[in-house]
């Protein structure tokens, strides 16, 4: 399904949301993660894919390849330590801590009774508690029942203590918010509710650092190098952290903003619908477990409402197929490894590219440039084998070799 938005615009960034999420913080963000070892060290790639841009009869295609943003796989490590740090820094800040120090545990023995927790689908909370490890401080981690026993190990590795309930994503948040209350600990989520917008707002802002190291190089006065921008859904935080970034920087010359989400977890086109953040109407469950939400973030809307031109929806298979067809290197592209939710953008672009009513509501045509964010790669490896028909580091050996061959041998170690 796709659905114009009857509320996107083209103005000025508004200044109550540049007092929430503004470029300036962002790059204090950045500059706050650089202290941490597990992320690695300078942006992470925007791959060139002419073969796909060809097949789909545009201009260019980029990709920004969060797959190798650290060992954890996502983009979800910018996300949670950008906001625990800032929660340490602003409950004690007194103390005149340092990130780079929290990071390398010189505070652990103070903070070895504070402790975090979060509900999550799997990357959130495994950045969450590599960060808490590092730090010195507890972290429980509540699950659903749709998480599986692999994602559950991938969290626990970092020492993370786990809570199992028997619902669905949204019944895990309400979880954690009871657990947190009943006990003194700290909800550090993704998502908004009501009385709860401070820990959001710096996930979100550590999600803008991939439009920062985007437009790197980008002249104030240059126009944007994208004309569209797809990006995954979930509750909006990637989306809101990314487009308050580029709606900043360009105004209303931004790109038109596309956000894709599972056919059953509509949350955010329903918010469409309704202006307002609203509830999925399908049944939440879905091989895009990162995108598997029931429930928009209410802080996330307030960027996204006037922003995103396009809201639409895809079903599995969809997913499934453009996650084989980045591992293939179609046409000559590099390969890439890219999970369910990390393939959901080319699956969207893929499926407006092949409608000609699509096109058009979208404003695609054979000049436009787009951008994409492959948000994830292998985090669940025996499910990215079954589902892309071979295990992750094949692909990563065909994408050394790819590199090799065209002398980037730089890229390739």
């Amino acid at each position: 399904m796709l659905l114009l938005n009857p509320r996107a615009a083209r103005r000025a960034y508004d200044p109550d949301l540049r007092a929430l999420l503004g470029i300036a913080e962002g790059r204090a963000s950045r500059q706050r993660l650089t202290g941490w070892k597990r992320l690695r060290t300078g942006p992470t790639p925007d791959w060139s894919l002419p073969g796909l841009a060809a097949s789909m009869g545009i201009a260019g295609l980029h990709l920004k390849d969060e797959s190798l943003r650290s060992g954890l796989g996502s983009f979800k490590a910018l996300g949670a330590p950008n906001a625990l740090i800032r929660l340490l820094l602003r409950r004690w800040p007194e103390r005149g801590w340092r990130a780079a120090d929290l990071f390398a545990g010189l505070h652990a023995a103070a903070l070895r009774d504070f402790v975090v927790i979060s509900a999550t689908d799997g990357n959130h909370g495994r950045a969450l508690a590599a960060a808490a490890q590092d730090i010195g401080c507890r972290c429980v981690i509540v699950l659903h029942a749709h998480v599986s026993e692999e994602r559950e190990q991938a969290i626990a590795a970092f020492g993370a203590e786990i809570v199992r309930i028997a619902g669905n994503y949204d019944e895990s948040v309400a979880e954690a918010e009871r657990l947190a209350r009943g006990k003194g600990w700290q909800v550090v989520s993704d998502t908004s509710y009501e009385g709860y917008e401070d820990v959001p707002r710096d996930v979100m802002q550590g999600y803008g650092i991939l439009a920062d190291e985007l437009l790197d190089g980008v002249e104030p006065d240059d126009d944007c190098p994208w004309s569209h921008v797809v990006l995954q859904g979930g509750v909006g935080g990637l989306a809101a952290g990314i487009v308050s970034h580029f709606w900043e920087r360009f105004g209303a010359r931004r790109p038109r903003f596309v956000v894709v989400e599972p056919e059953q977890a509509d949350c955010l086109l329903q918010s469409a619908l309704q202006g307002r953040a609203a509830a999925a109407t399908g049944s939440v469950d879905s091989i895009m477990a990162g995108l598997a939400c029931g429930e928009a973030s209410p802080l996330a809307w307030r960027f996204l409402e006037a922003t995103v031109d396009v809201f639409m929806t895809i079903p599995d298979g969809q997913a499934v197929a453009a996650m084989r067809t980045l591992a293939d290197g179609v046409s000559g592209d590099i390969p890439v490894v890219a999970g369910e939710s990390g393939a959901a953008g080319l699956a969207a672009l893929q499926a407006i590219a092949a409608s000609e009513a699509w096109r058009t509501q979208s404003g695609l045509t054979a000049d436009s440039r787009v951008l994409l964010i492959n948000t994830e790669g292998a985090t669940a490896p025996s499910l990215y084998a079954q589902l892309a028909g071979r295990p992750h580091h094949a692909v990563e050996a065909a994408r050394r070799q790819w590199l090799r061959q065209r002398g980037r041998q730089a890229e390739a170690d």
